[in-house]
Order: structure tokens, then sequence, then C-alpha cells
């Protein structure tokens, strides 16, 4: 029997693989009650599934104060440094350049996070290129909520930024959310490398899942769950019985974002080779 389904059948953590969570949120939201969503509960409810790490943003930044929440955000990391990454909450309506030289550089984050639809402001506005040239020019991934249809955030937005920007790593959250994005966020992937597929929501199954790494390669596919906001069992279950090869799934839960988060990494190797170059 496969080690991470023998686990769970047998009702305790896995220790097979590495697990991390590329979409996850922290702290109190402000539509509906969460019973405890501190860092600490956080990290047992992870203990219990068997996730190594956990990459998040707090309501609070991507809701109303992002300087706040990502203030909030750096603190849930210090309390766990080795579960936890931040991303940093850019709301282009609250100074994103002061946002980006204030967190860029530090190393509790590992990615940039963009909501659209809730900031009310299009994926491909003015207001985000900072965003985007921070990424272009670092690596560092920026992960963007995705909703079929949205004026705000539809996958041919995402497609336009991939163009703009084909420097940039954008972890497209949510797949699209629907179906019918499922299928615009595949053909999206399918023609820009830089599009990572994120597959965490309420409307895709483990089917939605198998396909889209069939399509586009475990390379471009992260598993997330978006807790405590959906839980995590169902999340990370619908990964664990996919139709995956062993290889495939092991990237999809964990190798392909853990290699998405050494950017820093991979730029001081980069400047090195450019020093030491004869």
């Amino acid at each position: 029997m496969n080690p991470l389904t023998a686990a769970l059948r047998e009702r305790r953590p896995q220790h097979s693989l590495r697990i991390v969570d590329a979409h996850a949120h922290a702290g109190p939201y402000s539509l509906f009650f969460i019973p405890d969503a501190g860092p600490a509960a956080m990290v047992r409810v992870m203990d219990r599934c068997g996730v190594s790490h956990a990459v998040l943003s707090s309501h609070l930044a991507i809701q109303l104060d992002a300087a706040a929440g990502n203030a909030a955000t750096a603190a849930v990391v210090d309390h766990a440094p080795g579960r936890f990454t931040g991303y940093l909450t850019v709301n282009p309506w609250q100074d994103p350049v002061g946002e980006i030289g204030k967190w860029g550089d530090d190393p509790r984050f590992g990615g940039v996070k963009l909501h659209p639809d809730l900031h009310v402001y299009p994926l491909t506005g003015p207001r985000y290129a900072p965003v985007w040239e921070f990424a272009q020019r670092t690596g560092c991934p920026v992960l963007t909520h995705t909703y079929d249809g949205s004026p705000y955030n539809d996958l041919p937005m995402v497609e336009e930024m991939a163009v703009r920007y084909p420097g940039a790593v954008i972890l497209a959250g949510h797949a699209g959310a629907t179906p019918l994005g499922f299928d615009a966020a595949i053909e999206v992937a399918q023609r820009r490398p830089g599009v990572v597929l994120e597959v965490c929501g309420s409307y895709n199954t483990g089917a939605d899942l198998a396909r889209m790494v069939r399509e586009v390669g475990p390379r471009q596919v992260v598993f997330g769950s978006d807790f405590p906001f959906i839980d995590l069992r169902m999340s990370l279950g619908r990964v664990l019985f996919s139709d995956l090869s062993d290889d495939a799934r092991a990237a999809v839960l964990g190798g392909t974002m853990t290699d998405l988060l050494q950017w820093r990494d991979n730029a001081r190797r980069a400047r090195s080779s450019q020093v030491t170059a004869p």
C-alpha cells in the first residue's frame, strides 16, 4: 500500500514525504467564524495531517490592512519558522512600493500574494507593476487569486502578465476555481511555462488535479489547501487519492513548491557565478 494512504487509513500522520502547502492563511476572517486560526493550532492540524510546511498570508492582510497584516504574517512565521513561510500581501491601494521595500528582502517572506477580487483592482493594472518588476528581477513567486469570468483576475489576465513578464513565476491560485476555469488554466499553463497551477478550492476533484498534471506536468502544479479557510484534510485527500504516479504526487505535494521557494539561493548562486567567471 502507498505509505501516504496507508498512514491515513491507520489514522496516523505520514512521515514518508515532505508536504508543502502552497496556499494557507492565518488569523480571523470577517465573514465567518474560524474557531482557532492562530499558529499553534495550525501547527497541530499540520502535524495531524503530516504537512511539513505552509506558505501563508494573514486574512487581515488580504482583507483590510496590508501593512498590519504583513506584520501579522511575519509574527506567525516567527512563532514556528521551520513550519511557515509568509506571503507578502500587496494591496494596490495601500502603498505597494512601500510594502515591497519593507518586506521584500525579509527571509520570513517567500512569495507575494495578490487578491484582485477582494481589492477590486485588475491583475493587469499599473498599480501592480512594482510586484511584477520585483518578481521579474528576483524570481520571487507571485500567488494570485484567480476565478473564471472575474473582471479582476480571470485567466486571460494571468496570461497577459506572463507575456509581459516572462521571467516571473505566477501561481494561479485555485487554478481558475471552476470547471470552466480549470480548462482555461490548463491552456494558459501549456502556453506559458512560468504559470503554475495551485489547486485549492471548493469545486475541484482528484480527477481535475490528475488531468492538470497529465496536461501540464507535475512541475507546473502545486498543492494548496486554503486552510484554515478550507479544511486541510479535504484538500490533502484529493491529492493523496488522485490518479498520479508516486513521482508526480511527490512533486505536486511538495517538491515543486520547495524548489520555487529557493529563489533567493538561486539568485545568490547566479551572482556568485558571475563574479567568479573568467
